[in-house]
């Protein structure tokens, strides 16, 4: 009788081991999804209003002229940081190269470098990777003596 009691005990303990360890992982599973959720939504939003701003007859150049910014990098050369390339093409705004942790893997039609590379001098570094902003800024405040400015603060103040 008490080796019975004893394995249904010891079934009873696996399981509940067994549940709190998969609740665990579904417990991480579930922040990583819910964070890339907000990242995804962020990015939609800004480029929403980016849209908005289009529709208003402004464009990105004539805030970084209004600036003084003539020549820019760009931090993130995914979706928003390649929108941003293409807008500027044809302008008064050079955009000298672009940053991004996968440079190895970009085409852009422009140097792409490493953010631990040595980063040539601009007028400002336009940050992209809107999620991860202030992370990027402390980054590259220890790298290179230049505003570093958030496109999604940009587009919103336009």
């Amino acid at each position: 009788m008490k080796k019975g009691v004893l394995g249904i005990l010891s079934v009873c303990a696996g399981a509940a081991a067994g549940a709190m360890a998969v609740g665990g992982v579904l417990k991480g599973r579930i922040k990583e999804i819910q964070d890339k959720s907000d990242k995804h939504l962020s990015l939609f939003l800004m480029m929403n209003q980016w849209v908005m701003v289009k529709q208003a007859g402004k464009s990105l150049a004539e805030y970084f002229e209004w600036e003084g910014y003539r020549q820019i990098a760009v931090y993130g050369m995914h979706y928003a940081g390649e929108t941003l390339i293409e807008e500027l093409a044809g302008s008064n705004i050079e955009v000298k190269y672009g940053i991004d942790r996968n440079s190895y893997q970009i085409y852009a039609g422009i140097p792409i470098v490493m953010p631990d590379s040595d980063l040539e001098k601009v007028d400002a570094v336009v940050v992209t990777s809107i999620h991860f902003f202030e992370e990027i800024k402390e980054l590259l405040n220890t790298k290179i003596d230049c505003p570093i400015i958030s496109l999604e603060e940009i587009i919103y103040q336009m």
